[in-house]
């Protein structure tokens, strides 16, 4: 496979799962932290991060709204659950044993 091709595809993938990660809100945050040790944030400083890289210049705001689809403030407010306790002493219990 060329180096194009492995670009689109990989860019194709990327997209892929943001649509898949806006289609379940309900897969929260923490419960990403939890399981895979990363989230919707985590996305968002890693594609900032690969953007300044290539002389993009961006803040932490402008990538959660492309990892989001919309402000993340807005997303927040309308699908953001609080944390529960069992939640946060699982993500507590994965900080520990890294």
């Amino acid at each position: 496979m060329d180096k194009q091709t492995q670009t689109e595809i990989e860019a194709a993938a990327f997209r892929r799962l943001l649509a898949h990660l806006d289609n379940r809100k309900d897969a929260q945050n923490i419960d990403l932290m939890i399981l895979a040790g990363f989230c919707r944030n985590c996305l968002a400083k890693w594609y900032r991060a690969e953007a300044e890289e290539r002389g993009v210049e961006m803040d932490y705001e402008q990538a959660r709204e492309v990892i989001y689809g919309e402000p993340y403030s807005s997303w927040k407010e309308k699908y953001q659950q609080e944390a529960t306790p069992e939640q946060l002493a699982q993500f507590e219990a994965t900080q520990k044993s890294k």
